[in-house]
């Protein structure tokens, strides 16, 4: 655990703090949020005030400084080391076991937040139109491309909206990269390879996921490939057991590492019997949750849980 007495938080109002929290989450970055809730009796601290500690263990804010911000951010850096999920109140007693004389006491609530899970669905076939939404109405963050216009056509996919638009010769118009708000699913024109793809993901892939269901083979291995390179945390791959062999002796073949081919999760999703593409987006979905909620642990490798879905992606 880091010694965290000699850190000294950067003076910001309450807004500023949470700004600046959330910033840090977009980035995928995971933050501890202190807060202050109540004060009773003499205490330096002011309801309202808020603190943020950063996995850089730098921090922003102040929650009334001296002895309570130092026993806090103790607290605070077990919560960030330990990845805690569950807020605390904690209550501060501003007495003789602080080295303080006040003789009140402060109500913290401490919030450890992670960043929400960022997946690009590398395809906007049939099974892609139905994990993008359900994956997004799951809490992640999803980025679903295709290249063909007719396959990322809004209409076919819930809850999207066209961000973005691939180049062309005839078509001089800027595309929109940003985000809209209240939008679940980032709907890009694009190959995966292209740069607005990576534009609404976290500068760090370690903790993304990459789903590929495109509707060509050769494709499918590109994207694969480019996944693996890019450091994804998760690749997965909707397709046959014939063609997930076939995929992991031609990814070798072109050189990538075997242990990057052994993370390679194809057939991707829980082994439900699933057939059709919404049952497949359920069993890559299901899978997609349980890497979720372990992904501070170790990664899966090929050798894990089975899985489920032909080739339905198309």
């Amino acid at each position: 655990m880091p010694d965290l007495s000699q850190v000294i938080p950067r003076t910001a109002f309450p807004h500023d703090v949470l700004r600046a929290a959330l910033d840090a989450l977009e980035a995928g970055r995971r933050v501890v949020l202190a807060s202050v809730v109540a004060r009773h009796g003499s205490a330096p601290s002011t309801p309202g005030q808020k603190l943020c500690l950063f996995e850089d263990l730098t921090a922003i804010g102040t929650i009334g400084g001296g002895a309570v911000e130092r026993a806090a951010l103790g607290i605070m850096g077990r919560a960030l080391n330990e990845l805690a999920s569950a807020p605390k109140l904690e209550t501060f007693r501003l007495g003789p076991t602080l080295g303080m004389c006040c003789g009140g006491s402060v109500e913290v609530l401490i919030e450890p937040m992670l960043p929400a899970v960022h997946v690009l669905v590398i395809g906007a076939g049939h099974v892609g139109a139905f994990a993008a939404p359900l994956l997004a109405s799951l809490g992640f963050r999803v980025t679903l491309c295709d290249a063909r216009a007719a396959a990322a056509d809004p209409a076919r996919v819930p809850a999207a909206a066209p961000l973005a638009r691939a180049p062309s010769a005839y078509d001089d118009a800027p595309r929109d990269l940003a985000p809209a708000p209240g939008e679940q699913v980032r709907l890009v024109l694009a190959e995966h390879d292209d740069p607005e793809v990576l534009t609404g993901l976290p500068r760090e892939l370690g903790e993304a996921a990459a789903l590929v269901m495109t509707h060509d083979h050769a494709l499918d291995q590109e994207a694969l490939a480019w996944a693996l390179a890019r450091g994804f945390g998760y690749v997965g791959g909707v397709g046959s057991r014939a063609k997930a062999a076939r995929t992991r002796a031609r990814l070798e073949a072109r050189g990538v590492p075997e242990g990057d081919v052994a993370r390679v999760r194809m057939p991707v999703g829980l082994d439900i019997g699933a057939r059709t593409p919404a049952e497949i987006s359920v069993a890559l979905a299901a899978e997609l949750v349980a890497w979720r909620a372990g992904r501070q642990r170790a990664r899966w490798s090929s050798a894990g849980t089975t899985s489920a879905g032909e080739e339905q992606a198309g």
